[in-house]
């Protein structure tokens, strides 16, 4: 897909700051600094829309992208961050939770974890979560670049036995390095936005 005017719209922690029309939305979760920006990035061919930091942990609202006015790409902050206090913690986890509770306009969740490491126990539980949600969900191994690319397809099925042994959700890799991945992604998000 070719994207022509993607913008940054809004940053939001509660609801009367979400967007007011009724597009598709698709959410990216993960723990921080597994490249949530990078992707929104990559797959938009642009350099810096979404702001990568340095410093995980940085991004405490949820961030809404519009996507030439066909969806958002919708950045929620990261969790497993220990800089932040406890306090901060709870209210950045309950407006999160609250969002994909409630949320009519989510089509997708893409959840980003690092292909290099065995999903965490903070992902096992936001993995958990999403399922019990029930919102239509996808798997990326994030990071493919970081590995040999003989060895992808062997870690994408070893995280995916770990967190879906039942094989129900889709898995994929993704690099910000290697664009081959983007198509792949494209591919699922067109479906479920259905534009």
């Amino acid at each position: 897909m070719l994207v022509k005017n993607p913008k940054f719209y809004v940053s939001a922690v509660k609801p009367s700051q979400y967007p007011k029309d009724s597009l598709p939305e698709i959410v990216l979760v993960g723990k921080s600094n597994v490249g949530k920006s990078s992707f929104i990035n990559t797959m938009i061919q642009r350099k810096n829309l979404a702001r990568t930091s340095s410093e995980p942990g940085k991004t405490r609202q949820i961030n809404f992208y519009n996507i030439d006015d066909l969806f958002y790409f919708v950045d929620l902050p990261g969790y497993g961050y220990s800089k932040m206090s406890k306090k901060e913690q709870e209210e950045v986890g309950d407006f999160i939770e609250y969002y994909l509770q409630h949320r009519e306009q989510i089509s997708l969740v893409i959840f980003l974890i690092d292909i290099r490491h065995d999903p965490t126990e903070n992902d096992k539980l936001m993995y958990d979560f999403i399922i019990r949600s029930g919102l239509p969900c996808i798997i990326l191994g994030n990071k493919a670049d970081k590995i040999a690319i003989t060895k992808v397809d062997n870690r994408i099925s070893e995280i995916q036995g770990i967190l879906n042994p039942m094989k129900d959700i889709e898995f994929l890799p993704f690099s910000s390095e290697r664009k081959i991945y983007s198509e792949n992604v494209w591919e699922v998000i067109e479906k479920n936005c259905r534009f």
